[in-house]
């Protein structure tokens, strides 16, 4: 005869079907948290590949950020200033005078750079950002100058009261370095049509169009397939952004 209380017991335990029930709810709970985190984990990658493919094709085609290594351009520009330039100056439209451009080192304008050693994880990193634009350019063969003269232009200096012309066109240069005197050289060059003529804003600090002319304007002058682009807005330090316009002065310069 059978214990009542025993087959009570029995009665309020968990039955077969209702353990294997629980184990596979358990299960697919378990299989679920995991598939939502490796399901953020895709998401958050494709986002970030995305992030990085329209960045290379923004800086690859449109604009990329450069960071300005030396004194030449100041005050307009300093040393450790993040700038965007635009790339469609370099296509669709071109750059002109007054314009900031950045182009490539035509030869023997810039000494030999001295890559600083990150380390070979930074310096993969770093190079890695800076060729799909993340970071900005900072070291290589680019520079950045002001456009003075364009292609068939006569630039010279000095006139009578020291100033540079275009043109026959005297400049009146407020974005000069304080104190700086519009060249301490005297010049005459006719730009070659495929090129531009640039000098620094500080011209006593500047190695330019002046210091590697030949005489004739063609050795100082940087061809136009050189140019990367245009300047068109100062974006770090943050306190200090601005856009950049094409000053006034070369509103009145002829054309030729």
């Amino acid at each position: 005869m059978s214990d009542p209380s025993r087959d009570e017991v029995l009665q309020d335990g968990p039955q077969p079907e209702e353990t294997t029930r629980r184990s596979q709810r358990a299960r697919r709970h378990q299989e679920e948290r995991k598939g939502g985190f490796w399901h953020a984990v895709r998401e958050t990658l494709g986002i970030a590949v995305t992030a990085l493919v329209i960045s290379f094709i923004i800086k690859t085609f449109l604009a990329q950020a450069f960071w300005i290594p030396s004194g030449s351009m100041e005050n307009t520009l300093v040393y450790g200033d993040r700038v965007m330039v635009s790339k469609i100056q370099a296509g669709p439209m071109e750059v002109e005078r007054g314009d900031i451009a950045v182009f490539e080192d035509p030869g023997g304008w810039l000494p030999p750079s001295v890559q600083p050693d990150r380390g070979p994880v930074m310096d993969t990193l770093m190079a890695a950002l800076q060729f799909v634009g993340v970071a900005p350019v900072s070291e290589g063969n680019h520079l950045i100058k002001r456009v003075i003269g364009v292609g068939g232009d006569t630039v010279a200096c000095c006139d009578d009261e020291g100033r540079v012309s275009v043109n026959g066109e005297p400049l009146t240069e407020d974005y000069l370095y304080p104190g700086d005197e519009p060249s301490t050289v005297d010049f005459e060059v006719t730009v070659p049509e495929d090129g531009i003529w640039v000098m620094g804003d500080h011209r006593s600090n500047s190695r330019d169009s002046r210091a590697h002319d030949d005489g004739t304007g063609a050795g100082g002058s940087v061809p136009r397939d050189n140019v990367v682009g245009q300047a068109f807005v100062l974006l770090f330090p943050l306190e200090n952004a601005t856009w950049f316009r094409t000053p006034d002065t070369f509103a009145q310069v002829p054309q030729r």
